[in-house]
Order: structure tokens, then sequence, then C-alpha cells
């Protein structure tokens, strides 16, 4: 699986990372966000499409972005 983010580098190979579960997963793992960190990015992605695409962030980016979830926060 190849990744693309803002990162400079726009096609990134996942295919041997190592990928974990949200802690906030179900235990049925319908509804999962798997996370993995190849170097200093941060990869994204549906669990339920391992193959799919990845949405990789920086550091900074993934934080605001976590926070913005924890907040409740909308698109737009």
């Amino acid at each position: 699986m190849y990744a693309t983010g803002r990162s400079g580098n726009p096609h990134m190979d996942l295919s041997a990372v190592a990928w974990r579960k949200s802690s906030y997963s179900s235990g049925g793992g319908n509804e999962c966000v798997e996370i993995a960190t190849p170097g200093a990015l941060i990869a994204v992605r549906d669990s339920k499409d391992p193959r799919g695409p990845a949405l990789l962030l920086d550091r900074r980016a993934f934080g605001a972005l976590t926070g913005r979830i924890k907040r409740g926060d909308r698109p737009g």
C-alpha cells in the first residue's frame, strides 16, 4: 500500500509498517481507525480497508486532528 501526504514524501510504501488499532475501537472491530508511525510521520487508515488509502500527517497536524475529534468539531 502506498499513501500520499503533504510531508514532502508524496508516495510512501506502508506495506511493512506495524499498524495499531485505536484503544477506543470496539471489540468487534467494525469501526476502527489504525495508525502507524513510519519515520517522523503518522499514517492513519480505516481498518475495514487495509489495502486502501492512508492519510500521512506530521505530528503537529495529527495533534490538531485528534484535538478537533475530541472536541467534537465538525468540518466546515
